[in-house]
């Protein structure tokens, strides 16, 4: 802000004058209810994408945690990672619609339908090709992408009848993983390899619903990419020194990132909001 400030305008603020205007920033967006039409907003979506990632406050842990969709944006800091703190933010609870994301377990707790990020499983597989050896995981690696491909040229959705053979291809490498990475009953931790084997086979509707349902995406980069200017924030500033600031943080970029993907740059949001309006698309 303070360099958007002085190209724009030639004046030079001070760190506590940009904190200032967070301050009422954030009391300006309470007022609104904006986090509240938020969360309405997102019950409404039929997919979600939800991630999260640590953070550091007064040099302890937090997480702030990411539900979005294409238009919207929803950022909560907490002190817990799990479904406890998902809670707080108000939409997982009652959301019925498609949940996409990394598998993480807390997650499964929710009762909607769930889409694993398969840009997640194309890393694992790449890593148990390379470092395990594993020639399962190649070939697993080849048809997801294949797949994808197929889908896109499609328009987003294959024939019933396409959609059974590429299962049948998916099952039968799986077979041989099973074969070629067996489970070692004298271990009580099995090895990545192995773990991600049986998650591929026991989620197979999961990981594959990219292709049955034109809604669904590949992948969770949604989710990865609006939390990417999170991390930006800790590598440049280190961390938040209080709570009520990562808070306000949160509910700021919020309302920006929901501002620009509805076509509203961030300092004409910022402006509306100091004059006391919304924009448009949220009235």
């Amino acid at each position: 802000m303070q360099d958007a400030i002085k190209t724009q305008y030639g004046l030079n603020l001070s760190k506590g004058s940009v904190n200032n205007f967070n301050i009422l920033a954030a009391k300006k967006l309470r007022t609104f209810g904006f986090e509240k039409w938020l969360q309405g907003q997102l019950l409404k979506a039929p997919v979600l994408h939800a991630d999260e990632t640590g953070i550091d406050v007064n040099a302890v842990r937090f997480w702030i945690h990411c539900l979005c969709t294409e238009n919207l944006t929803l950022f909560h800091v907490d002190k817990k990672r799990g479904k406890e703190a998902m809670d707080r933010m108000g939409v997982l609870p009652e959301f019925k619609g498609k949940l996409v994301h990394d598998h993480w377990k807390a997650y499964f707790q929710y009762l909607c339908s769930h889409v694993l990020c398969n840009a997640h499983h194309l890393r694992e597989l790449i890593r148990a090709y390379e470092q395990d050896g594993q020639k399962w995981a190649n070939k697993m690696l080849a048809l997801l992408v294949a797949i994808n491909k197929e889908v896109t040229q499609a328009g987003g959705e294959l024939p019933v009848s396409r959609i059974e053979d590429i299962k049948k291809k998916y099952r039968k490498i799986l077979k041989k993983a099973d074969i070629e990475c067996p489970e070692n009953l004298a271990q009580r931790a099995q090895t990545k390899s192995r773990n991600l084997l049986e998650r591929l086979l026991a989620f197979e509707d999961e990981t594959l619903m990219f292709m049955t349902d034109k809604g669904v995406p590949f992948t969770n980069n949604q989710g990865e990419r609006d939390l990417r200017m999170t991390k930006v924030q800790q590598k440049i500033s280190g961390c938040f020194r209080t709570l009520r600031g990562a808070e306000d943080f949160c509910l700021i970029r919020s309302y920006l990132s929901t501002c620009r993907k509805n076509g509203v740059h961030s300092m004409e949001a910022l402006r509306l909001l100091f004059a006391g309006k919304l924009p448009d698309f949220m009235c």
